[in-house]
């Protein structure tokens, strides 16, 4: 039984600590706010149970008091919870008070420190808080009173001290804000800056002073979360502010993926500075229980000449039951190994093997008359493909349908099963519009997205597909169809980047 009240940073994974990571892969509960992004909630375990008690502005769905109750009773049914929490816990998050009611009744806690909006921001804007040469302090003071009370900021305290100050959930408020610094006596033309989503790919920053700062904010409809800095550090932000400079900065995709987990397609664009949006449209539940059919046929891998995968999600099932099962590797040592597709190559070469054979197109049909030429002239060959349930259906049948024609032997065993996850695409598909472009990966997300989306006129979706059986998928909604050179993550980029 512990509780940890972990920050989790700005904007994605990549603020979050080392600590709040491992944290989370051993949570039994957790319950976010938010602000933590999409990527943060794909590192939560399946087998967690996830309680969203996201708070906005002026709306409390779930109160603090309901929170607290919800951490003592997980706590005291033995569970690990994580409580994560936007930002920092401490830093105007609530933490300290979280902090209390554990101590106060007896459950064990930790706090890790999370990146708040206070820094992240201004760091994203090309704004240095502090500077030898123009803040030697920086300043945070919430705009936010509690139970509506008015603000209660010392402004002759803060504009005397000289420094920088930043302003947190400060939208409603920065009329009060610069208009008490002014009064202080602080000049109308001092910099000033207002960033809007902090450290998230949706950021936008508006610069003016001090006076004209809450004019620029209601003319470009600046919306909550965002802070306001005031302080000559301000002035940096026109030459360094280096995030906006990102090649997709301010564009935005829809990722339907063919499984639930973290996405490299995802993790690449939002580095480029793309706002992604992804719908898990399948959730992937391995075939690996007692008395699988992988079970028997790694036990009769005698019989076969050549593992053949057409997928990564099949690569890192087989070897993942290898492994669960302390199965040698060495056991494979006679097997050739085939498969499809850069990625799935990729995939193999992890766990310290070469592919014998990968056909250049990427598809079941390429991939079986590359090994029928293979074997054509040798008896006695036979093949074990690891691979989806029901992947002799449809476009799937191709592998099969040839091998078998040519009188190549084979057992097509099932290591994992594809669900449709039809509440999580009925949750994300209302984002959909005429303006959207929709990145897929399968054909089976395009089919996914249709069946819960069939009311959106799809000829106005333009869609990028990974190879020819996606694209032939999309076509046959409606859609404007795009697809990559290669199935690749790098071509699916290249692809995105330039219909954008």
């Amino acid at each position: 039984m512990s509780v940890a009240l972990v920050g989790a940073g700005l904007g994605g994974k990549g603020l979050l600590t080392l600590r709040g990571a491992d944290l989370l892969q051993t949570a039994d509960v957790v319950l976010y706010d938010r602000m933590v992004g999409a990527d943060i909630l794909a590192m939560i375990p399946a087998q967690a149970e996830k309680i969203d008690v996201g708070k906005h502005a002026g709306n409390h769905p779930v109160p603090q008091e309901e929170i607290n109750r919800l951490l003592l009773e997980k706590a005291r049914q033995g569970l690990n919870v994580v409580r994560l929490k936007g930002g920092d816990p401490f830093v105007f998050g609530r933490g300290g008070e979280e902090m209390e009611l554990l101590a106060e009744n007896g459950i064990p806690f930790e706090v890790v420190p999370g990146v708040s909006s206070a820094i992240a921001g201004p760091a994203y804007a090309g704004i240095p808080v502090t500077h030898r040469d123009c803040a030697s302090s920086v300043h945070i003071v919430t705009a936010h009173a509690r139970d509506n009370e008015p603000l209660n900021i010392n402004y002759n305290a803060l504009v005397g001290a000289g420094g920088t100050l930043v302003f947190m959930m400060g939208v409603s408020a920065i009329d009060a804000i610069c208009g008490g610094c002014i009064a202080a006596g602080m000049d109308a033309d001092m910099s000033a800056a207002i960033i809007e989503n902090a450290a998230t790919n949706a950021q936008r920053t508006f610069l003016g002073t001090v006076s004209a700062l809450p004019a620029i904010a209601r003319a470009n409809n600046v919306e909550s979360p965002a802070v306001v800095i005031i302080g000559k550090v301000c002035g940096f932000s026109g030459r360094y502010d280096w995030f906006s400079k990102r090649p997709l900065h301010g564009k935005r995709v829809i990722i339907a993926r063919g499984r639930d987990g973290a996405s490299r397609l995802s993790d690449r664009l939002r580095e480029m500075g793309c706002q992604v949006t992804e719908i898990p449209c399948l959730k992937i539940v391995p075939l690996t229980g007692p008395g699988c059919m992988l079970e028997k046929k790694i036990a009769d891998l005698q019989a076969y000449t050549w593992l053949v995968f057409t997928s990564v999600v099949g690569v890192s099932i087989f070897f993942d039951y290898m492994v669960e099962k302390e199965i040698d590797i060495r056991t494979l040592h006679h097997l050739k190994i085939a498969c499809v597709g850069i990625e799935t190559e990729r995939e193999i070469n992890k766990h310290g093997i070469k592919a014998d054979y990968c056909p250049a197109e990427y598809n079941g049909a390429a991939l079986a008359r590359g090994l029928v030429d293979l074997l054509k002239n040798r008896s006695g060959e036979k093949l074990c493909i690891a691979r989806a349930k029901d992947a002799s259906a449809g476009a799937g049948a191709d592998l099969t349908r040839v091998l078998a024609e040519a009188g190549i032997a084979f057992d097509d065993v099932p290591v994992y099963e594809k669900i449709k996850n039809k509440d999580e695409v009925s949750k994300i598909v209302n984002t959909i519009s005429e303006n959207n472009i929709i990145a897929f990966t399968s054909s089976s997300a395009v089919e996914a997205v249709a069946e819960a989306a069939a009311y959106i006129d799809f000829s106005t979706i333009k869609a990028l597909c990974i190879g020819e059986k996606t694209a032939f998928a999309a076509r046959s909604r409606g859609m404007e169809v795009s697809v990559a050179a290669e199935a690749t993550i790098e071509s699916m980029i290249a692809r995105i980047e330039e219909n954008l």
